[in-house]
């Protein structure tokens, strides 16, 4: 079929709406193929019209067409089969199973089996996974959730889920045209002509001579009915229209006017809203946009359930296309007042996401970082100042096997995860990315690239639909809302759930936290339009309102708390933001502007205590918060789609719109544009000038300095300069994070130097008081907790050392800035590991902390003893020499099993619980030195003091690969050197430490991707360590020597001297670091362990905010297979 033809369908479609011949739209639609009516297709599937269901799906896809369509017609069985069991109809559900389902056995045998085997259940909820099964109105709405998101996916309806963007009654209008064509054409025109048919052309019978009137003065080209005449034909052609009305018998036949009079939605009349509400604000819309077949007009209407028929409506005064009732203005496509310059307008930027733009946040301080989440699961973080993507990760499950067995099945079943919500912590320093699929992810950020994993909560059953964050007894929380109809409150730290919420009869679509005197509460909006509120406590839900709309709602203040809003969508398209009166629970004013029937669920947004916006009919619409008429609306120079998604950043000056073709258009206002402008052009100056300002920077880090220039412009608009130092970074995780590449070229003139430190004023440094005198650090920890230290002596004693929340160290976390405590319980017991008869210098201490930090399995070379770390008692002892163990590792998914290396060079894999070596491991010839788990390759990787790698699968044990250290030319390592390993955040690289090297390996293939080679001259390496993000290496030298290296190329970045840390009483030859670690949350803190006993803890100034200035990466050498040996920078 021609393009022609195919849009003269949709011009049928239209035609057959307005005159309500529903059943016929709907035919139509499935025959054609054309169009798929999402709104139809909703309201079948909830009524469980099943056969009608399929019907229609047939028209655009059949059961085996691809896996998205197979898996939309199993749903749609499945539920038709559980309501069968639900009724108890086992012959109607027999019926079903051999007939629909059966079908999708030879695709999952199992499944199928497990299906029928629900025949033989008195309920079958006593199914584990179907045992959240509500009623059947609420299954067929979390159902219908998952059916759009596979429709949207599901490549066989690309181009058909929208309706193409027609004038009304456009068909009509193309007929009046071509009859005033064909009346202008006449050779003895009338001027009231009589239309009686189309059948045949139009001719006027000859009038007794009378003269045919010229175009220009042509009454039939006169103003016409807006929703149903003929607009005029100046609109679509060369002839101007007169003022002339339009004679009543051509104006009449089909005329389908608007009236003048159409009062004002009220929060008590039209819409039924029959008790007093309080509603919340859509920051994303949770379905993806359903566009009904046609469009409506645009006046607001009391009559919000019907549509207005075409025809017999008489006694109404006609207007002309494009212009709206007197009593409605500013709310037409046509006109435009003249917005406040406060108000962002000017499109700016266009960034290009890659994926469908599904929730956008501003950082709260650094106003130019833009976070985006998409239909894909995707997030990024843009610098919108130099349209720069600083960070992509693509959704991935961090720990798998801590998630629910509902979630996995889900993900195996259906890959397909999207972003309902991002948003910031009120600091900054989080932010929350809340998925379609159970999960919310929290991740920690410090500035420019560096972002983090912090946690990872299996949230709710079904989608989690929005996230928020709060302080609650001055404790930083994390909201969640999900399909499982509860609101659940966990700590921000710990990820420990503290609140579960449940009221709601329906999936809860956002939340709301705010406070009042001192009175913190959180308001919900459900599915069904129900609004509740919820104190942080266990007493149930404080109010419980309808919300307008009474479907996806969602609600904001005012930036000053003062005033309260929301703005939702109802099922049928009708889209409103209000004003409530929270005294009494009651709508306090409706704004008016928006399209008669909204194409999809409309957010919206606040700013600066006067304005708000909202995305809709391919626009954003923006109101004077005092005033409910349409105060402007901005097209943003086109290409938006239905509903838009926006987002102001904290000062109102940007706003991000998200744009079809995957992008997001940054709009910005005066102030907002000399923002960007002063961020270009300090990235411009610092990128010329660095040289002469930082002897240290490369014209290839010209985005670092940029990044630093930008933040002493922010710190100018009063802007905390700590939150942005950390914006001159590069140090970046290359997998996740685009390769930023300086438009200069390289000059090759300007050497780059990494950073020495000598002095104390030049870094943060602390050393942890002593009240125990011990020889030597032979191990170090921090807590999984990331607030305390542990250490493990020569002589065989632990020492913990914990920070305090403090005014000084608000988190309680570990510091440089303040000194913790050295802990002992009341008991002044110590946690001391039993000593073997050998000589103790022999010996080769090892520990392991189990990831709730609550013990620690320790040797010494005797025996194995487990403490209980609240009090330091023995739990157990087990396994005495010999062999003696030499390394510790627990197991990623089972703390009970624990991998032990000995010193006979075996390793054990020894179940805790029941007392048994369950494998024994052989393949080196020394003592083993190092372990370590990937749990993302379900393999062990083992180093020796033999300088072996052997990779092990931990599925049966057995060994995979093995490999020997490449040993240096003129390198003699001691006897019993120490090679340990440690897995990168990938959980597929890892890094090797030898005395003689430092290395990247790849595991399958236990490649060297990356060497660093210190020069003859330099002391040996005596510990390393990733940082937690693994986008930095801290490596000691037996010189006391710190390095910072890059991870992604192995080049140092920063050198801290011991004068910079040790006393001037203290030699750098008598006193080495021994052990490095890193703490778990923040990337550029470490300590390190000294051969006198001592533990420093060491921090880039504030005012810094990291280690140096990261290495350049020349033409691309961070992936070659192996590094320069660096020989100049030791």
């Amino acid at each position: 079929m021609s393009s022609l033809s195919r849009e003269l369908v949709f011009l049928i479609l239209q035609f057959l709406e307005e005159e309500k011949f529903k059943e016929t739209v709907h035919k139509l639609e499935q025959e054609s193929g054309f169009f798929f009516n999402m709104k139809y297709f909703e309201d079948e599937v909830h009524n469980g019209n099943w056969d009608e269901v399929e019907r229609y799906l047939s028209g655009f896809t059949k059961v085996d067409d691809n896996r998205y369509s197979m898996k939309i017609f199993f749903e749609i069985r499945k539920q038709k089969y559980l309501e069968a069991l639900d009724k108890h109809d086992r012959s109607k559900a027999v019926e079903i199973l051999v007939k629909d389902l059966k079908v999708f056995s030879t695709f999952n045998e199992d499944l199928f089996k497990e299906i029928t085997q629900l025949l033989t259940l008195d309920n079958f909820r006593e199914n584990e996974q179907l045992s959240k099964y509500g009623d059947t109105k609420s299954a067929r709405a979390i159902m219908l959730i998952e059916l759009k998101k596979l429709i949207e996916a599901n490549p066989l309806f690309r181009d058909k889920l929208q309706f193409p963007n027609l004038k009304n009654s456009r068909l009509r209008t193309l007929i009046n045209q071509s009859l005033n064509w064909q009346h202008q054409l006449c050779k003895n025109p009338r001027s009231n002509p009589d239309i009686k048919t189309l059948f045949v052309d139009h001719s006027c019978g000859q009038p007794n001579g009378a003269r045919a009137p010229s175009p220009a003065n042509n009454p039939l080209l006169g103003s016409l009915p807006k929703a149903g005449g003929f607009p005029p034909l100046g609109a679509h052609g060369p002839f101007q229209p007169t003022t002339t009305p339009m004679p009543a018998p051509l104006a009449g036949w089909m005329s389908n006017p608007a009236t003048v009079a159409h009062p004002a939605v009220s929060g008590g009349g039209a819409i039924g809203l029959g008790a007093p509400s309080i509603s919340a604000a859509l920051k994303h819309p949770r379905t993806p946009p359903t566009n009904p077949s046609v469009e409506y007009p645009s006046g607001d209407s009391d009559h919000v359930s019907k549509r207005p028929r075409p025809l017999g409506m008489p006694d109404e005064v006609n207007l002309p296309v494009n212009v709206l009732p007197a009593a409605l203005p500013g709310h037409g496509h046509g006109q435009s007042f003249n917005a406040p310059d406060d108000l962002p307008k000017t499109v700016t930027r266009t960034l290009n996401q890659g994926s469908s733009p599904m929730s956008m946040d501003f950082h709260p301080v650094q106003q130019s970082l833009l976070l985006v989440g998409t239909n894909v699961g995707d997030i990024s973080l843009w610098e919108v100042g130099s349209r720069e993507r600083l960070v992509s990760r693509n959704f991935k499950v961090w720990d798998l096997s801590a998630c629910s067995m509902p979630l996995q099945a889900s993900l195996v079943k259906d890959p397909i995860v999207s972003v309902n919500r991002v948003i910031w912590s009120p600091d900054g320093g989080l932010f929350g990315v809340a998925y379609s699929r159970h999960i919310v992810q929290i991740y920690s950020y410090n500035g420019g690239d560096e972002v983090r994993q912090h946690l990872e909560i299996d949230a709710h059953v079904g989608g989690v639909n929005d996230l928020a964050f709060s302080h609650p007894n001055k404790q930083l929380c994390v909201i969640t809302c999900g399909d499982d109809k509860t609101i659940k409150v966990w700590d921000a730290a710990t990820g420990t759930k503290q609140f579960t919420f449940e009221g709601h009869e329906a999936p809860v679509y956002s939340v709301c936290p705010h406070y009042k005197e001192n009175i913190q509460f959180i308001f919900s909006t459900a599915l069904d339009g129900k609004i509740k509120a919820w104190l942080y406590d266990n007493l149930g839900s404080r109010v419980d309102y309808d919300a307008p709309g009474r479907w996806c709602t969602t609600m904001a203040y005012s930036a000053d708390g003062t005033r309260l809003f929301s703005c939702g969508t109802s099922k049928e398209g009708e889209s409103s933001i209000v004003e409530w009166n929270e005294s009494e629970g009651a709508v306090k004013r409706t704004y008016q502007g928006f399209r008669k029937k909204s194409l999809g669920v409309v957010q919206f947004d606040t700013t600066k205590n006067r304005f708000l916006a909202a995305g809709d009919d391919f626009s954003i619409k923006f109101w004077d918060m005092d005033n409910v008429q349409l105060l402007t609306t901005i097209d943003a120079d086109g290409g938006l789609p239905t509903s838009p998604r926006i987002r102001f950043n904290k000062d109102g000056t940007l706003l991000a719109v998200s744009a079809n073709e995957n992008g997001i258009k940054i709009l910005a206002n005066a102030d907002g544009i000399r923002f960007l402008r002063t961020l270009e052009n300090s990235a411009y100056e610092a990128s010329r000038t660095s040289e002469a300002i930082k002897p240290t920077m490369n014209p290839i880090s010209a985005a670092a300095a940029a990044a630093a220039a930008s933040g002493a412009a922010l710190a100018e608009r009063g802007l905390s300069v700590v939150a942005i130092a950390g914006m001159n970074g590069d140090a970046r995780n290359m997998g996740d994070v685009k390769p930023r590449i300086a438009e200069e070229s390289n000059d090759k003139s300007k050497i780059w130097k990494a950073t020495d430190i000598n002095e104390p004023s030049q870094c943060r440094s602390l050393k942890l008081p002593e009240n125990l005198r011990v020889t030597k650090i032979s191990r170090l920890i921090y807590t999984n907790s990331g607030n305390a230290i542990l250490a493990l002596s020569s002589d065989a004693v632990h020492l913990l050392w914990k920070w305090q929340r403090s005014d000084r160290n608000s988190s309680g976390k570990a510091t440089a800035s303040v000194s913790p405590h050295l802990w002992q319980p009341t008991s002044g017991i110590l946690m001391t590991n039993d000593i073997s008869d050998s000589n103790p210098e022999d010996a080769v201490p090892c520990f392991a902390l189990s990831k709730n930090d609550s013990y620690v399995m320790s040797a010494s070379g005797g025996k194995i003893s487990l403490f209980n770390m609240m009090t330091f008692k023995t739990m157990t002892t087990f396994m005495p020499p010999p062999p003696a163990a030499t390394f510790l590792a627990f197991h990623p998914q089972d703390n009970n099993i624990i991998a032990i290396g000995m010193d006979d060079s075996s390793i054990q894999i020894y179940n805790v619980r029941v007392d048994e070596v369950k494998s024994k491991l052989k393949g080196h010839t020394k003592r083993i030195t190092g372990l370590a788990f990937s749990h993302a390759l379900n393999v062990l990787v083992s180093s020796g003091a033999d300088a072996q790698l052997c990779v092990w699968n931990t599925d049966g044990w057995e060994k995979q690969k093995s490999r020997f250290l490449q040993i240096p030319p003129g390198k003699t390592p001691a006897a019993q050197a120490e090679t340990r390993v440690q897995f990168q955040q990938d959980q597929i690289q890892f890094l090797v430490v030898h005395e003689t090297q430092l290395a990247i390996y790849e595991t399958t293939k236990l490649e060297c991707l990356k060497l660093w080679i210190p020069r003859e001259s330099t002391a040996p390496i005596s510990a390393a360590t990733f940082s937690c993000d693994s986008q930095l290496i801290y490596a000691s030298f037996l010189d006391a020597t710190v390095s910072v290296f890059s991870a992604s190329n192995l080049r140092v970045r920063c050198r801290i001297n011991p004068s910079s840390y040790l006393s001037a009483s203290v030699s750098s030859s008598s006193v080495q670091p021994l052990v490095v670690a890193a703490h778990p949350q923040e990337p550029n803190q470490f300590a390190i362990g000294l051969s006198d006993g001592g533990v420093h803890v060491f921090e880039p100034l504030e005012s810094e905010g990291k280690w140096g200035v990261p290495p350049p990466v020349e033409n691309g050498s961070a992936s070659n297979a192996v590094a320069n040996s660096d020989q100049a920078q030791r």
